[in-house]
């Protein structure tokens, strides 16, 4: 599984011209699966997510979680994460999860993110969407489950 981190000010997710979610202040989640993830890595991301220390405290330093500072999240399902390009310039998406099964574990994904007190917006899975992101500092962390959990 993968999740790119992106601090936000603003941001919103567009479907054929509609606003489908839009947060203030928190973070913008480019989430992806692999073949053979687990619920395991769905449980390591959540935690990881919710409290990786990103955002500025008094002295403004990057002491602070998005549950420290009360943030909402925009959930953004994206499979290109897999994307492999070292060969050829077309990528292959062969590591991918399966879009039946992705669809899934995103689910699970954002509402395990909601059972832990925190604002989810969210795209709609497998449509082409235009999102928008204030990125704020800019600040972009990529958190990847197969190398930090045993």
């Amino acid at each position: 599984m993968r999740v790119v981190v992106q601090r936000s000010l603003h941001s919103k997710v567009n479907v054929n011209g509609e606003v489908v979610g839009e947060i203030k202040s928190g973070v913008v989640l480019l989430v992806g699966f692999k073949v053979g993830d687990t619920e395991k890595e769905i449980d390591y991301m959540v935690k990881k997510v919710l409290n990786l220390r990103i955002f500025d405290d008094e002295n403004g330093v990057m002491n602070k979680s998005l549950l420290d500072v009360g943030g909402d999240i925009l959930s953004i399902s994206q499979f290109t994460l897999y994307g492999n390009a070292k060969k050829g310039n077309r990528p292959s998406y062969v590591d991918a999860m399966p879009g039946s099964d992705a669809i899934r574990f995103y689910e699970l994904f954002n509402e395990k993110l909601r059972d832990n007190g925190v604002k989810v917006e969210k795209g709609v899975f497998g449509a082409d969407m235009k999102v928008e992101i204030t990125n704020d500092g800019p600040i972009t962390i990529l958190l990847e489950s197969e190398e930090n959990h045993a």
